[in-house]
């Protein structure tokens, strides 16, 4: 019997040694190609995408991301959907709970003149269709049309070419329609010159973004109109070019200020009429960001899945404010025209943000962002912190200019105290401390569950400060809010109070500090020790009988017990000791992981089969922001091994397709699966957030050879920061060395101060692990 125990150790040690040993290479290693637009796939997942999903003919974070629409209907299963054969037009709003100006360049015939409103949608082949970072060419099959697209941050710019005949040319404006995640109504459009118009929408109301939104173009066309005509039914316009017309070029600029603001955005971000000139300025600045991280190795495969997967970490939250710096502040009762303030140069001093939540962004843009984008960051806090300024509460998702209360806890906490730490935002920092604290305090943001807009009841905060932990179900019931999960919200919270505790100490607030220090302890009171895992618990103290720690969405926010046990990153420790101790807890957490891979590390191919029955099981869950710290937990368990066998694990397997049928696996979010995707693919990651003083950076098993991060001197003393991996392959998944500017380091991580110093690591990689090794011998011995 204690042979076999030493024979199991033994296997388990080996596991990592004999897997990486039978793994193959036979690809090509890549050398560095400095055209990184180049290597971008769009149409990653297309298959499965959301309305806000997919980009092609925009700039980053740009207010117009102007793409066709092959289905409209809801935020889910909508936009630009690649199996749907039919464009239903061209719109330039793709944003969390926001669309709008759609656009359809049509020949009118006089057989379909008279329905032409109600029957315009046109087929389309993939096969001449054409897209890059800011540009895309398709081919209306039913006209014989040629679209390209691409724009400006705040422009759309169309080229339209029509064929020659007898047939009227037109465009027909889709202002009153089911598009995406609401309905455009109270469409009008004006005809200001021969060649300009001008008009409004509104997008309605939905029930996460609970007030209406109006939106304001300006159109300017090099042809003039020669009718605009309203359907009486509709109520949508065309617009008539006549039939001596082939080729329109259009720019459509956006505001949700004022027609004169949309106006404004094109006279200073589109005043030519050079479309090849726009698209270039478009692949220019992508290229610009891309090339923040340069990868040398890995296979081609690896190279264009890595920059598309950075592409998408740098859109889906989109700018509101207009190029002047008015913005629509939805904040109070009454709607307002804000106005940033205007830097020493008289230019707006950042950009105001449209945003899905922050949910999960510890662990993706918090890193990302603040290492290689940090003046994204920098913008983002101080988009944040306006909306607290004109409304009272920083947001953690917030759309049309105002609050959507999207998922649960005070998530935006960690984003902005992360900021702070890395020395990205050094102003008003008590201004900003006293703004976070209330929403950890009594009717702030933390006390609402997901979309609670009139009460602060779902969130279970009275219960959370009185009891130690949010009760699940609570006794008040579930009408006024979703996501209302207590033992998922107890351990959001409890992460989220240490982060605040972090800026407390940091400025000097020692109440503050040993206050928060001990909400963090939370999380010990659902942790179920007779069953060893976090565990919902009810009003009354009283565990679940016969709790299945695989039921989905069972007192846990879009997860289920077995993921959601191992979110306490704050902590990892505390954790573990309640485990047993680290070794206990690293055979629970390995065990998950082999159960896991027979799954792919993913509750199906996309966000919705998470629901499913066969796909609820799993107990880590790559597709979605619960449990994807997880690989690198074993870093804080004493084997690092166990990080780097996992997270390449992971990397390959989940974050590795380049098709339209896979790509993310479950819910992309804007950013956050690609950036996660880009930090496993470099071998960084932060597991508090990066919100402890001079942030930690786990290291995990980069998959290129060489890395080089551009550091911004705006921000950061350092040029570069390099990480060279001697011996790297797909069998090669260990690190067995780490020297950071040739000096060798004993722990698996870093400081942020290391990095943005400028310099390098060098991590010296094989098919065998030492720690592995080290137990195999011990083992051997005995």
């Amino acid at each position: 019997m204690y042979f076999n125990k030493i024979y199991r150790n033994i296997l388990g040690s080996l596991l990592v040694l004999i897997s990486a040993a039978s793994c193959k290479n036979s690809e090509t290693r890549q050398p560095v190609n400095n055209q990184f637009t180049s290597k971008v796939y769009p149409l990653l997942d297309t298959e499965n995408s959301r309305w806000f999903f997919f980009s092609s003919a925009c700039r980053p974070f740009g207010m117009v991301n102007l793409s066709p629409d092959t289905e409209i209907e809801g935020a889910w299963g909508s936009g630009y959907r690649y199996q749907t054969d039919t464009v239903k037009g061209f719109s330039h709003i793709h944003a969390w709970q926001m669309s709008g100006l759609s656009v359809m360049p049509i020949t009118i015939y006089p057989e379909n003149d008279k329905k032409i409103f109600r029957d315009f949608y046109s087929p389309f082949n993939h096969e001449p269709e054409k897209i890059t970072p800011g540009y895309h060419y398709l081919e209306l099959s039913r006209y014989g049309i040629s679209a390209e697209l691409s724009s400006t941050k705040r422009v759309g710019f169309h080229k339209y070419n029509y064929p020659k005949g007898n047939t009227s040319n037109a465009i027909l404006f889709n202002l009153n329609t089911l598009l995406g995640p609401c309905k455009n109504s109270n469409g009008k459009l004006k005809h200001d010159t021969k060649n300009e118009l001008s008009g409004s929408f509104v997008m309605t109301p939905t029930n996460r973004r609970p007030k209406p939104v109006t939106v304001y173009f300006k159109i300017k066309l090099n042809v003039p109109v020669q009718s605009i005509k309203q359907d009486r039914i509709t109520k949508n316009y065309l617009v008539n070019f006549g039939n001596t017309v082939d080729e329109v070029l259009m720019k459509a600029g956006i505001s949700y200020t004022s027609v004169e603001n949309a106006e404004v955005n094109i006279q200073e971000e589109l005043p030519d009429w050079d479309f090849n000139s726009c698209v270039a300025r478009a692949n220019e600045e992508w290229n610009s960001m891309l090339g923040r991280i340069q990868v040398e190795g890995g296979t081609e495969k690896e190279q264009r899945r890595f920059y598309t997967d950075l592409w998408h970490a740098l859109q889906g939250r989109r700018i509101i404010s207009d190029v002047n710096g008015a913005y629509p502040d939805n904040t109070k009762e009454h709607f307002r025209i804000g106005h940033i303030p205007l830097d020493e140069n008289g230019k707006p001093g950042f950009n105001h943000y449209n945003s899905d939540s922050f949910w999960g962004a510890q662990w993706t843009i918090n890193t990302l962002w603040g290492l290689v984008y940090p003046e994204i960051m920098d913008d983002f806090v101080h988009s944040l912190m306006q909306y607290y300024k004109d409304g009272g509460l920083i947001p953690r998702g917030p759309s049309g200019g105002n609050y959507t209360y999207v998922m649960t806890g005070a998530s935006s906490t960690p984003f902005i105290v992360s900021a702070i730490q890395k020395g990205i935002v050094t102003d008003s920092l008590e201004n900003i401390y006293n703004a976070l604290k209330r929403n950890h305090m009594p009717n702030g943001i933390m006390g609402k569950a997901g979309y609670e807009h009139r009460t602060n009841t779902g969130g279970g905060l009275a219960y959370y400060i009185k009891n130690g932990y949010v009760p699940y179900p609570l006794p008040e019931g579930d009408n006024f809010g979703a996501h209302q999960e207590g033992a998922g919200q107890t351990l959001e919270y409890a992460y989220q109070d240490w982060t605040l505790a972090q800026l407390a100490k940091k400025l000097n607030k020692p109440n503050d500090y040993g206050y928060f220090l001990n909400r963090s302890e939370n999380y010990k009171h659902v942790f179920n020790k007779q069953s060893g895992w976090i565990t919902p618990k009810d009003i009354n103290g009283n565990w679940p009988k016969n709790y299945d720690v695989y039921s989905y969405e069972n007192g846990f926010v879009e997860s289920n017990a077995a993921q959601s046990t191992w979110f306490v990153p704050h902590n990892i420790d505390g954790l573990a000791g309640l485990m047993g101790g680290k070794a206990a807890a690293t055979d629970k957490l390995n065990a998950q992981f082999e159960s896991a891979e027979k799954s792919g590390f993913t509750s199906g191919k996309s966000h919705e089969a998470e629901l499913h029955p066969e796909y609820r099981r799993i107990p880590v869950n790559y597709g979605n922001q619960p449990s994807i710290q997880t690989a690198f937990i074993f870093n804080q368990l004493n084997r690092p091994d166990l990080t780097q066998y996992w997270a390449r694990k992971v990397a390959s397997g989940v974050f590795s397709d380049l098709s339209t049928k896979r790509g993310y696996n479950g819910d992309e979010d804007q950013g956050f699966m690609g950036s996660l995707a880009v930090l496993m693919k470099i071998g960084l990651f932060q597991m508090n957030g990066g919100t402890e003083d001079n942030p930690e950076y786990q290291i995990g098993s980069p998959v290129f050879d060489k890395i080089t991060i551009h550091l911004n001197e705006d921000y950061y003393p350092g040029k570069t920061f390099e990480i060279n991996c001697i011996n790297n392959s797909a069998c090669n998944v260990f690190v067995n060395e780490v020297l950071l500017n040739n000096s060798p380091i004993k722990q698996y991580k870093i400081t942020h101060q290391d990095i943005i110093n400028g310099g390098s690591i060098q991590l010296k990689m094989s098919d065998k692990s030492p720690a592995a090794i080290s137990v195999q011998h011990k083992q051997i011995n005995k």
